[in-house]
């Protein structure tokens, strides 16, 4: 079983990747955050498999997060999740750790 923590700002956004992971075999949604200091906080008690989380957030932003969870030791994959087709963006978060 693929344990999951979705991260977004968008509660909307959220909540339709947290469907949609709901419905996939062999995967639980372990966890929501609405910013990247929440994701920190729940990537540490939760220990996902996967972090789906947003680059721009309020708080903290995902790459930011993404250099936390990193920095912890975490075995958690962050896939990255934007709708800015901004190629720095992935290059900051493919640097900082990233899976993806």
């Amino acid at each position: 079983m693929t344990r999951v923590l979705v991260v977004d700002d968008q509660a909307l956004f959220r909540a339709g990747l947290v469907s949609l992971l709901k419905a996939a075999p062999d995967t639980t949604v372990v966890g929501e955050a609405g910013d990247g200091a929440t994701a920190v906080q729940l990537c540490e008690s939760l220990e996902p498999d996967v972090v789906l989380m947003d680059i721009r957030m309020p708080v903290l932003g995902g790459i930011a997060a993404l250099e936390r969870i990193v920095a912890a030791g975490s075995p958690a994959r962050v896939l990255m999740l934007t709708t800015f087709d901004l190629d720095d963006y992935v290059y900051q978060a493919l640097r900082a750790g990233a899976s993806g």
